[in-house]
């Protein structure tokens, strides 16, 4: 990192919300720009900065800022020039002129430590004095809060966030416990919170470490998709992340528990720990999904074989008896889940089913996880569908967490709800959507048992299925249409262990071999660029061509094709303007990718149906930057169902660029033409499941580039991550007690 020293000359752009600057820094006579964040930064200042000198494409050379200290003037003629810049409030350049020619080079220590005395100075009263203290205390308590937390790694961005958060409070808050860090500020985990706790002579074995080190294991755990965590796992990760004896692990998991933090559950001969809300959301998902299934519900006065009949002559169709079961289960029954995979039918089934019930007057809602799966579901069915948090009408509660309007109090108003994807569906979402359904309104949920699991905690769709607690529909038998696709037929081979049909004359499905990964780097671009695009005129190469990779890292992981992609599809131009943030250049035109739950972003509709405005967007929201803001350092992205979003500097690290995004990410959504990289990776990792459902997104053209060897290894490894979840068990457990 290196060092430059300098008096701000003058600020062009100052962000009071996020502390963002441009400004010119004089140093022994020779002007420079810095951009960074320092809120507190004022004319006539002078500072110590550490960072890096870039080339900006636009505006030419400039100093980076990653810390920075102020350095004080401490002769007569600088203090006289700091404070007559304006830097504090009630003072100009006549009283700064005053305050020199009484105090001399004690000014400052005059400000900091008696200001009573500044009433010697003639025409300073009791109320200026209040107004140059409230200045000085509130640009000095940033600046000390910056210092504190910069030394111990903690960036500009994230100094910011606390400051916002614990306010004056900050460092108080933050010595008297570090680890709050971790559950307070994102970005912030338990190795950074733990050496500001050191630093400040915090013992290893303190309470409060080692309980904020368990709660932090835990989450950690969890963020892998477990809603709970093995006891012995959690004392073997202890040991090696706290680094002491196995006894004092033990001690503090129980006083935690004892005391309400976490939940332990002894489940035959194991142990299992929660935190808090995902156990209560295992508990309410079972009892809700229980007494949905136990509850009676009214018989529906129709001719249900002769409204099936009506349906296939409208459409020109026929239903397999499977599917004519999942139509009179979901009419019959009160709760029924509808699982198959693609060309199964589960979209016909739906508007069927949708239809019967209309036409007989009864209020039917669709929703799904995502805005791009609710948006293909309404494309589908021409009916409204919505997000499930947008059904249960999602809001920000006082401490800024989601909260929905429509619960057990309010629920949802309608005789069926219908929802599609269920497979990305974690616990927490589950939870919300079962508290919102009233007794006697009917629930069909319908997903593809054999994607992915959601990204969230849980395993909810497969938990609910082999609970055997609700009927439940399993969809084998092909659409006759969809059987012309390789698409479908070749998803149901792999999903079956069997190898995939390739490459067959004017199909849909085709294979490119190539055993390097460089030469596969240098041929996914190669499609996505030229080929493609010239094969069919009608494919915009960023907005229906999409790559899914099975990982972030490497030369075919989302982070390297992305940088790659970017100089080809979205290259530099002077008429494109960019904003460089951490690792990633973003540019105007920018295909990117929303990468974590944030509750409290607003949105505007520009266009399309729904709600005019709103907040939350959503761990795989996909879009294109529409414009960068320069003079206000804002980012403003359209996402795909035509939500407008405008990203201030402290939420950017929340977007990624997505010309390519993991198949994890992929989930619910579906791309005109699919591209898969096949290479060797982590078996744990490589596996059928993955291939399953990256190649299950593409709706018109799947192309595999890479090895036939990976492909081969990733149908035969039918092994995956296993997903602690409880929530079988529970329903299970339950039902076995009912008479």
């Amino acid at each position: 990192m290196e060092e430059v020293h300098g008096i701000v000359d003058s600020i062009i752009f100052k962000n009071d919300e996020n502390g963002y600057v441009v400004a010119k820094i004089k140093e022994e006579g020779k002007l420079f720009t810095i951009t960074g964040c320092i809120p507190y930064i004022m004319e006539g200042q002078s500072l110590k900065l550490g960072g890096e000198w870039i080339i900006h494409p636009q505006f030419g050379e400039q100093f980076k800022v990653e810390l920075c200290e102020e350095a004080l003037p401490n002769t007569s003629a600088g203090i006289e020039r700091y404070l007559a810049s304006g830097v504090i409030s009630g003072i100009g350049p006549v009283t700064a002129k005053k305050i020199v020619e009484k105090f001399k080079d004690k000014a400052l220590d005059v400000l900091e430590n008696n200001i009573e005395r500044l009433k010697e100075i003639e025409g300073i009263g009791d109320k200026k004095i209040s107004i140059i203290y409230e200045s000085y205390s509130k640009q000095k308590e940033l600046q000390n809060i910056m210092m504190f937390f910069q030394s111990y790694g903690v960036t500009p961005n994230q100094c910011i966030k606390i400051y916002k958060r614990f306010k004056e409070e900050s460092v108080r808050m933050v010595k008297e416990n570090p680890y709050v860090l971790t559950e307070e500020i994102s970005g912030i985990g338990f190795k950074t919170a733990d050496k500001i706790a050191r630093s400040l002579g915090i013992e290893a074995t303190s309470t409060f470490r080692i309980q904020s080190g368990i709660k932090y294991i835990i989450n950690q755990f969890c963020g892998l998709g477990n809603t709970c965590m093995p006891v012995s796992k959690l004392i073997k990760d202890g040991l090696n992340i706290l680094g002491v004896a196995e006894e004092i692990i033990r001690e503090n998991l129980l006083a935690s528990a004892y005391e309400g933090r976490i939940k332990v559950e002894a489940i035959e001969d194991k142990q299992y720990v929660f935190t808090i809300p995902y156990y209560y959301c295992e508990l309410g998902v079972t009892k809700k999904i229980i007494t949905l299934s136990l509850c009676n519900y009214n018989k529906l006065d129709m001719d249900i074989d002769k409204e099936i009949e009506e349906f296939e002559g409208k459409n020109n169709i026929k239903f397999a008896s499977s599917q004519k079961e999942a139509i009179k289960g979901a009419l019959s029954s009160g709760v029924e889940i509808i699982t198959g995979g693609p060309g199964t039918g589960k979209t016909t089934i739906i508007n069927c089913i949708t239809q019967i019930f209309e036409k007989h007057g009864f209020r039917v809602l669709m929703g799904a996880p995502t805005g791009r799966a609710a948006k293909r579901m309404s494309e589908a069915t021409g009916k409204e569908a919505k997000t499930i948090h947008r059904l249960l009408e999602m809001g920000i509660s006082e401490d800024e967490e989601m909260s929905f309007c429509k619960t057990e109090e309010t629920p949802l108003e309608c005789d069926v709800i219908i929802v599609d994807e269920a497979s990305m569906i974690d616990i927490v979402l589950m939870n919300n959507l079962l508290k919102a359904v009233s007794l006697g309104t009917r629930l069909i949920i319908v997903g593809d048992v054999d994607q992915l699991p959601s990204v969230g905690p849980g395993n909810v769709l497969r938990d609910l299925i082999e609970s055997n607690c609700v009927k439940v529909i399993r969809l084998k038998d092909i659409f006759r249409q969809s059987s012309k696709s390789m698409i479908t037929v070749n998803a149901h081979k792999i999903n079956n262990g069997e190898m995939p049909v390739l490459n067959e004359r004017g199909k849909d499905f085709y294979f490119i071999n190539c055993e390097e990964n460089n030469k596969i780097l240098d041929t996914l671009v190669g499609l996505i660029d030229k080929r493609l695009p010239n094969y069919n005129k009608d494919w915009d190469k960023l907005k229906h061509i999409q790559i899914l990779t099975p990982m972030r890292k490497g030369v075919l992981g989302v982070e390297n094709l992305n940088k790659k992609l970017q100089q080809v599809l979205n290259p530099p131009s002077e008429s494109k303007k960019e904003k460089e943030f951490r690792d990633n250049i973003f540019r105007v035109g920018d295909k990117v990718m929303q990468t974590k739950n944030n509750y409290s972003l607003k949105w505007i509709r520009i266009a399309g149906i729904g709600e005019d405005e709103g907040v939350g967007i959503f761990n795989g929201d996909m879009g294109y930057i529409e414009d960068i803001d320069e003079e206000n350092n804002t980012v403003s992205i359209i996402f795909d169902d035509e939500r407008k979003v405008i990203y201030e500097t402290i939420y950017l690290d929340e977007i990624d660029l997505a010309y390519a995004i993991t198949i994890h990410k992929s989930q619910g959504s579906e791309f005109p033409v699919v591209i898969v990289p096949s290479f060797m990776g982590p078996p744990l990792l490589m596996n059928r499941n993955l291939l399953y459902t990256g190649i299950t997104r593409a709706k018109k053209l799947v192309v595999l580039v890479g090895s036939i060897k990976a492909v081969k290894f990733m149908i035969d490894n039918n092994r995956s991550f296993e997903r602690y979840s409880l929530l079988q068990w529970r329903i299970e457990d339950v039902l076995s007690n009912v008479d």
